[in-house]
């Protein structure tokens, strides 16, 4: 599986930002499907994750109310819409695939994708 990022940038904090992440490679569909940030010189965290049948999601705490995820089953793709961006929302967002669980943990992701950076600015 291939994973493919896009939409990643510079914005000032409270824009908005969407991400984009495309996968190829595989037929079938994923179970899940997610993202990951690692802000400079710490560890990758989780951020929201999709479930594919259903569109069940799951948030980290501080991105609820904030951050939107979504997916497009016929492009097996997955959004990431930030809105009220804040500062330590500063990260490089990585995009996670799993066939088999919720990408809600690092440990559960099968596949990862390079990586967009987001930086948010006063």
């Amino acid at each position: 599986v291939q994973l493919a990022e896009s939409g990643g940038g510079l914005v000032q904090a409270g824009d908005s930002l969407r991400l984009s992440c495309a996968a190829s490679g595989r037929a079938s569909s994923p179970y899940s499907m997610g993202w990951f940030r690692q802000a400079p010189g710490k560890e990758r965290v989780f951020v929201a994750a999709i479930r594919w049948n259903d569109g069940f999601t799951w948030y980290t705490e501080s991105v609820k109310g904030r951050f939107d995820i979504s997916r497009d089953m016929a492009k097996n793709t997955v959004y990431l819409q930030m809105n009220s961006l804040l500062l330590e929302d500063t990260a490089v967002y990585s995009c996670a695939h799993s066939d088999s669980a919720a990408v809600v943990v690092a440990s559960q992701v099968a596949y990862w994708g390079k990586g967009t950076p987001v930086t948010v600015s006063s």
